[in-house]
Formats: structure tokens, sequence, C-alpha cells
């Protein structure tokens, strides 16, 4: 098993980014998440052209081989194959998951696929279209998907008790709400600002980390 393959294996922590802008910044930001122990960190922006979404995710790959970890981007298989990432995250709307699957075998890579599902009848048909694993949420209303309607914690109830493959919390989780999350079933979450809004990203992902692994 590569050291790849370990930490998508065990990973309890996905940092997902949400970009308005390209700043290096953001790059210290990333670094000091994973050095406070996230294992996943996805590149994700609504607004930023391809050229600043390449210029930094050739960055982002590096500075997670050099902590070991993981990296992904959302939507754009197109850009997590030119980059080299690890991971790609597809919503409901962005293209098949046997299609994505396609387009990496033909680039002979490596590269995992995840997709989001807001209730269970979606979590199921991810499941059986081959995804390795599904986003589960929006938990709780955030303002980085406003539109969402919040699904509470029931679903993650139920993928607790049907879905089989890795599956993550998502959607206005903090270090406030965390227990009640993992009380319900979760055993890996994605957070964004409780994250990359902190003061200190490295010492957030710290307080995360521990939680989740003593719960």
């Amino acid at each position: 098993m590569t050291w790849q393959e370990k930490i998508f294996e065990n990973f309890r922590l996905y940092g997902v980014t949400n970009l308005i802008v390209e700043q290096a910044a953001v790059l210290r930001k990333i670094e000091q998440a994973y050095q406070g122990g996230t294992d996943i960190i996805q590149l994700r922006s609504k607004v930023l052209p391809d050229a600043a979404l390449m210029r930094l995710g050739s960055k982002i790959r590096k500075i997670a081989a050099r902590h070991r970890r993981l990296f992904f981007i959302n939507d754009r298989v197109d850009l997590a194959l030119a980059i080299g990432a690890d991971g790609v995250h597809l919503g409901q709307d962005d293209m098949p998951i046997a299609t994505a699957r396609r387009l990496i075998r033909r680039a002979g890579c490596k590269i995992w696929i995840g997709k989001s599902t807001h209730n269970l009848r979606q979590a199921l048909e991810a499941e059986r279209e081959g995804a390795d694993y599904i986003g589960v949420g929006p938990v709780f209303a955030t303002p980085t998907k406003p539109y969402a309607r919040s699904v509470g914690l029931d679903f993650v109830r139920q993928a607790a008790a049907k879905i089989r493959i890795p599956w993550v919390a998502i959607g206005g989780i903090d270090l406030e709400n965390l227990v009640s999350v993992l009380q319900a079933g979760a055993s890996r979450v994605a957070v964004v600002r409780a994250v990359f809004s902190a003061k200190d990203p490295g010492t957030a992902s710290l307080k995360f980390k521990y939680q989740l692994e003593r719960h």
C-alpha cells in the first residue's frame, strides 16, 4: 500500500478552500492546515480563472507531497489530470462518475473520485456509480452554499447505517457542533471556514483532529 492509499483509507479531516482571490496567504494557510493534521485539502473556487487555479494547484500539490498528505480539486477532472492531483470531487450537476473514471483511465492516472450527496437516495446512487467516497450534507446551514438546504443530522445517521464506502460529513461543521456530528455516526468531517477562516489554521486542525481521534 502506498502512503497515498494509506492516507485515503484512514483520513478523518478534509479541508475545503473557498477562494475568491489568488494570494500567497492562501498557501501559508494550506501548509499550516496540513501541519496541523488535515489529511486532504480540496482546491475549490467558483470565481478564479483556470490560469489561477493551475498556478495555485501546482503549488498546493507540492506542499501536499512534502507533508505526505492528499490534494483534491473540486469539479474539474481536466484540471485534476493536468496538475496531477490525487483526487477530484464532483457535484450533483457535474459529469457522471463513469465518464470521469473513463477520462482518468485513458490518462493512465490514479485519481480518487468523490461526489456530493444531499439525501440517502443520492448517496446510494453514488455508491452504485462507483464513487470512492461521498460528501454527506450540508449538515448545517453554511454561507459557502447559501442556496443549499441543510439536511441536518438525520442524513448523517442514515449514511452511518446504509453507506459502505467512505463518506464525509460536510456543511457548517465547527468545533462547537462537531461532537453532535460524531455522535450521529460520522467518523470523517470536511470543514471550510472552521479551518481556513481561523486565525491559525494549524491550531484549528489540531483541535479538530484531537476530537476526531478521541471519539
